[in-house]
């Protein structure tokens, strides 16, 4: 196989074009196969295969940087770079999803969110420029759909401005996000598309008047001198080169050659430059060609002959919530959703279908959904935006100055909230219930159950004078957690035994973590240690009825997926201090800092936010309330 041959890019030197078509369907081979086996990002990087070996044919990665936006489509990069053990994708120990840092000096950005690549490739040629490194160069690769972003945009006005700065631009444009891209950028791709070059057409018409006599060759002079506004009616690319950006394209992107020509005729410019190629996501595996949904975007393990999952997966919280809108959109004409590029992801295309009047898919715009949002609940309606936890990271300011100081009823929903896993340190969606703190009047809820998403999504969507927050897990909802009690507005998940006047533990069980809590009190039951267990329902702002049930424990402890700065743990200890509450309080949640991909659980045993771990803190915390520890022996001296 040429596969195994290659051990670095300058290997793909020495192959041939008949070889190199080869080893495209080698790899198109080897990523089904790998794939399938561990689940991950097939579609994008079947797409990208002969573009991916173009790119290191014609640049000298890693002194050259070559960058890919959002990171999904670099499997071929890493096979093309010494990664071809994929055993281990998305595990522990095995590669990431993403570019990784860690893995490859060809590996620039790993961070894998939307849009940012042109901000790095604007930076790096920047750095070269002023370094004076001018047998340095950049290649950026950004998809139709990240183009939807308005960080992208951005970078344009910028790296457009400095008309000799070498940098090249390649809009990999498959149509495609993760469904259909959309909007007034997609129109104009897809008018390039499907529209005659301008440089054939000139051709033609230069060769046709310079045959004709006396007046052929002014008028094809005059024809050329006009050529900007034929570029704009032939084929419009001229909304590129507006921005001062020269245009290359549109290029097939499965034909190696005709890439590498317009690679080298691009890296050869003393600019800017946008190389457009058309790719089909999912090319050359009939299963994912043939997904109107998103091409195998990402998957599961699945059967490599039938596309099919190996496993039929239960009730997801994205299927729970995807159901009730619906429903809400039964009862109530004003309910709109919003969706950031991600109508199949975050459980949106249901009431998509059901109500396309009603449904804004503003592309990777995280921060327009935002403002876009406040503009339509002051019109009178009820936004909601459904969106991945660490995305909403984005729209930050937009929240806080144009939904919260405006007082407007809108309801953000966090898909994949807490630990998520696989998908590596930028996909962890543990910043939202410490960033969300700070926000005025915010009131955000984190459902245990798939009951309790319903009934907090039905409260949220009542709220009209400020925003909401519905937050949940990723994957299979767990079971019923019921409430044997009610105290202010929280639930009371377990009591102590009737004897017990002043127990030992105040449980504060955050979302999903329930169960895990109930697991904490039956352990801290064995070790003769009491506990109430308590959630909260909606964590900010902290219930009044807190303080005083804190005030009747001897400590509180608050278990939360979300990272421990400024979260939950953090709010009720300010709560508590308010009301004058001296109650001992350990916060358990996720620490401050990157998180390596793995599985969940593997994930949560690595940070010890088990039920055995902090059962055994808790332990030692009461046994030292209790005076059960006894100092150690003085050191004694001969």
């Amino acid at each position: 196989m040429l596969l195994t041959r290659i051990k670095g890019p300058r290997d793909l030197d020495r192959l041939s074009q008949e070889e190199l078509i080869q080893l495209a369907a080698e790899i198109r081979s080897f990523l089904v196969d790998a794939v399938s086996k561990t689940g991950g990002h097939l579609g994008p990087n079947l797409g990208v295969v002969e573009l991916t070996i173009a790119l290191h044919r014609v640049f000298e990665s890693p002194k050259d940087k070559v960058l890919f936006d959002t990171g999904h489509q670099a499997y071929v990069h890493k096979l093309l770079t010494g990664r071809q053990d994929f055993v281990g994708l998305r595990s522990k120990g095995g590669l990431s999803g993403y570019p990784s840092r860690a893995e490859s000096d060809h590996d620039v950005i790993e961070n894998s969110h939307a849009s940012t690549v042109l901000g790095w490739a604007d930076g790096l040629a920047k750095a070269n420029e002023v370094l004076r490194r001018e047998d340095h160069h950049v290649a950026a690769v950004i998809g139709d759909g990240a183009l939807t972003g308005g960080m992208a945009w951005e970078a344009l006005n910028n790296i457009a401005a400095a008309k000799d700065r070498p940098l090249v631009i390649v809009v990999n444009d498959n149509e495609r996000s993760y469904g259909p891209t959309i909007g007034g950028l997609a129109n104009h791709l897809a008018t390039l598309r499907t529209t005659d070059g301008y440089e054939r057409f000139l051709a033609r018409g230069k060769e046709i008047l310079e045959r004709t006599p006396v007046v052929g060759k002014p008028l094809f002079e005059t024809l050329h001198g006009a050529k900007k506004g034929l570029k704009d009616f032939i084929a419009p690319q001229g909304m590129f080169e507006d921005l001062g950006l020269k245009y290359i394209g549109p290029i097939d992107g499965h034909d190696i050659e005709a890439l590498e020509s317009a690679l080298q005729r691009a890296k050869r410019f003393s600019g800017p430059v946008i190389v457009h190629c058309l790719t089909q996501k999912g090319r050359g595996y009939t299963h994912a060609e043939q997904d109107e949904a998103d091409r195998f975007h990402g998957i599961g393990p699945i059967h490599p002959d039938t596309g099919l999952p190996i496993k039929t997966s239960a009730a997801s919280w994205t299927s729970v919530f995807a159901d009730e809108m619906v429903k809400l959109g039964h009862e109530r004409e004003d309910i709109v959703g919003i969706t950031a590029a991600m109508l199949h992801p975050v459980g949106l295309k249901k009431f998509a279908d059901t109500f396309p009047d009603r449904i804004y898919d503003v592309g990777i715009a995280e921060q327009h959904a935002a403002t876009s949002a406040a503009g339509l609940a002051t019109g009178g309606v009820h936004p909601v935006f459904a969106v991945y936890a660490t995305f909403l990271n984005r729209a930050f300011d937009q929240v806080l100055m144009d939904v919260a100081l405006h007082k407007c009823g809108v309801t953000f929903v966090l898909d994949r909230a807490g630990v998520t896993g696989d998908d590596g340190a930028s996909h962890n969606g543990m910043w939202d219930m410490s960033i969300l703190q700070v926000v005025p009047g915010l009131r955000l809820a984190a459902p245990r159950d798939a009951e309790q998403l319903r009934a907090q999504l039905r409260e949220a969507v009542e709220v009209k004078d400020a925003p909401t927050v519905v937050r949940y897990s990723k994957g299979v909802v767990g079971p019923a957690v019921p409430a044997v009690g009610k105290v202010g507005g929280m639930d009371v998940l377990r009591l102590p035994a009737p004897e017990v006047t002043r127990p030992d533990v105040l449980l504060v069980s955050v979302g999903a973590l329930a169960p895990m809590c109930l697991e904490i009190a039956d352990l801290l039951d064995k070790q003769g240690i009491s506990s109430t267990v308590v959630d909260p329902r909606w964590v900010k702002p902290v219930d009044e009825a807190m303080a005083p049930l804190a005030d009747r424990h001897r400590v509180v402890v608050t278990v939360e997926d979300n990272g421990r700065t400024g979260g939950v743990g953090a709010a009720v200890a300010q709560a508590l201090r308010d009301a004058g509450v001296d109650v001992p309080l350990r916060d358990f949640g996720i620490p401050q800092r990157f998180l390596d991909h793995a599985l969940r659980k593997e994930i949560m045993a690595e940070i010890g936010l088990t039920a055995p771990d902090i059962a055994r803190q808790v332990t030692g915390l009461v046994a030292k309330l209790d005076g059960r520890f006894e100092a150690e022996p003085a050191a004694t001296v001969d």
